[in-house]
C-alpha cells in the first residue's frame, strides 16, 4: 500500500466511525448553489450578521444618515484615540474633539512601521461587499487602503453596505465578474484574528486586531 492509499483509507475509517458514533457526514459539495434561491438583501444581511456573531465578531446596524454620528458614537464607546484613514476616506473632518490624533496612510511602510505597530487603536476601512453564508467581509486592498489597515490595528472597523451582501463566495466572485479581472490580493476576513494551538483550543487576538467591529449601513 502506497502513502497515498493509506491516507485515504485512514480517512475513509474515520468517515465510518463517525456515522457509527451518530454523526452525520455532510454532502459532497456540488454546484446546486448556482441554482439557489436568492434571498433579499434584508435577509443576507442577517444571515452574514448571525455568522459573524458566532466567531465574535461585532456588528452595528445603522441607517446611512446616521453613519457619521454612529462611527463617532464607536471611537468614544471603544475609547479610541489615534485613528488611521485612508487618503481617500471621508471621515477625515469628522471626529474633532474625540481623537488625540488622526493618521493618515499616506507613506511607505518603512518609514512609519513602528508607529503603526506600537500607536494606532484603530482603523476604518471600506469593503467590497460581504458573504452571508459564512460571515465573511470582502476587501480589495489598494495603494490609497493598503491591507495593512485592516491586519495591524487592535480594531478594525469596517463599513459595509447592506446593497454589497452576496449569498455565497460563488456569488461574490460572479457578481464582480472576477473570471474577467481576479484581484491580486482580495482579503476574506470572518471575525477577529484568531488561532489554536496543538490541541486546538481557540485564542482570539494573538495575531492582528482584538475586535472587529462592522457599521452595517441599511440601504
Amino acid at each position: 500500500m502506497n502513502a497515498r492509499q493509506a491516507i485515504l483509507d485512514k480517512l475513509q475509517q474515520s468517515s465510518l466511525k463517525r456515522i457509527g458514533d451518530g454523526d452525520v457526514i455532510p454532502d459532497r459539495p456540488g454546484f446546486q448553489v448556482m441554482q439557489r434561491e436568492r434571498k433579499s438583501n434584508a435577509q443576507l444581511s442577517q444571515q452574514f450578521e448571525n455568522m459573524m456573531a458566532k466567531v465574535k465578531g461585532e456588528v452595528i446596524r445603522v441607517p446611512q444618515e446616521e453613519l457619521e454620528s454612529r462611527l463617532n458614537a464607536i471611537i468614544e464607546a471603544k475609547a479610541i484615540k489615534t485613528l488611521l484613514l485612508s487618503p481617500e476616506s471621508p471621515y477625515k473632518a469628522s471626529f474633532s474633539g474625540l481623537l488625540d490624533e488622526v493618521r493618515i496612510y499616506d507613506k511607505a511602510i518603512e518609514s512609519w512601521k513602528e508607529a503603526l505597530f506600537n500607536d494606532i487603536d484603530a482603523a476604518i476601512t471600506s469593503t467590497l461587499g460581504g458573504i452571508a453564508e459564512t460571515g465573511t467581509l470582502v476587501l480589495w486592498p489598494s495603494v490609497s487602503e493598503p491591507r495593512l489597515m485592516s491586519l495591524v490595528p487592535p480594531i478594525h472597523i469596517a463599513i459595509l453596505y447592506e446593497s454589497q451582501m452576496q449569498p455565497t463566495f460563488w456569488h461574490f466572485m460572479h457578481h464582480h465578474n472576477w473570471s474577467e479581472g481576479m484581484p491580486t490580493n482580495a482579503l476574506l476576513i470572518s471575525g477577529p484574528s484568531k488561532t489554536a494551538d496543538i490541541e486546538q483550543t481557540l485564542a482570539y487576538g494573538v495575531h492582528g486586531p482584538k475586535e472587529l467591529v462592522i457599521v452595517l449601513v441599511e440601504e
